[in-house]
């Protein structure tokens, strides 16, 4: 339980100083995801992620209902790794950034 944390930690402090691009979109081969993709269309477009962590939970703004938040980590590819974030089983965030 402790190790996810530790990821997370070192993810973060290796983070600092290192630049990061945020998208919209993604290409995985042929296929293109984007924010707002369920999370099985995403796998199933890319593939099995080399990594996933699950971060937690957060509440809808609308609903009051919690939330899943869990990342996914492809890559790396040409040096860059690609880091989505999931919501509620939806694509949120679609971060890259260089491989150390």
């Amino acid at each position: 339980m402790k190790h996810p944390r530790l990821l997370v930690l070192a993810t973060l402090l290796a983070s600092i100083g290192s630049p990061l691009v945020h998208a919209e979109t993604m290409r995985c081969g042929s296929q293109l995801v984007s924010l707002g993709d369920r999370a099985f269309e995403v796998e199933r477009k890319c593939g099995t992620p080399v990594y996933r962590d699950p971060i937690g939970y957060t509440l809808g703004s609308y609903d009051r209902r919690e939330y899943r938040i869990e990342e996914w980590v492809y890559g790396p590819t040409n040096g860059m790794l690609s880091i989505l974030r999931f919501e509620g089983n939806r694509l949120v965030e679609i971060e890259r950034r260089r491989e150390h």
